[in-house]
């Protein structure tokens, strides 16, 4: 049987994946990367965001400063939005 996920990552580790989806979005952002079509860079966003609204809706945060992960929501929700 596999172990929960809970018992897998550490906060931190959790809080440095969260941080990587945060600079994903805004590098997807600011510009596709190499040779990434429009809807690759749409997917990426998409899924980066939905990791995000998962990752701050965890128990496990304690004095982590969670406004970049809702920062990148919004700036990736509001780019999704304007490139549909």
């Amino acid at each position: 049987m596999s172990q929960p996920i809970e018992s897998i990552a550490t906060p931190a580790q959790r809080y440095s994946a969260a941080l990587d989806s945060v600079n994903l979005i805004s590098a997807r952002i600011a510009a596709p990367q190499g040779n990434q079509t429009e809807e690759q860079r749409k997917d990426d966003i998409d899924r980066n965001v939905k990791h995000l609204k998962i990752a701050v809706g965890w128990d496990i945060w304690t004095t982590e400063d969670l406004a970049p992960l809702h920062q990148a929501i919004a700036s990736g929700e509001g780019w999704l939005g304007q490139n549909p």
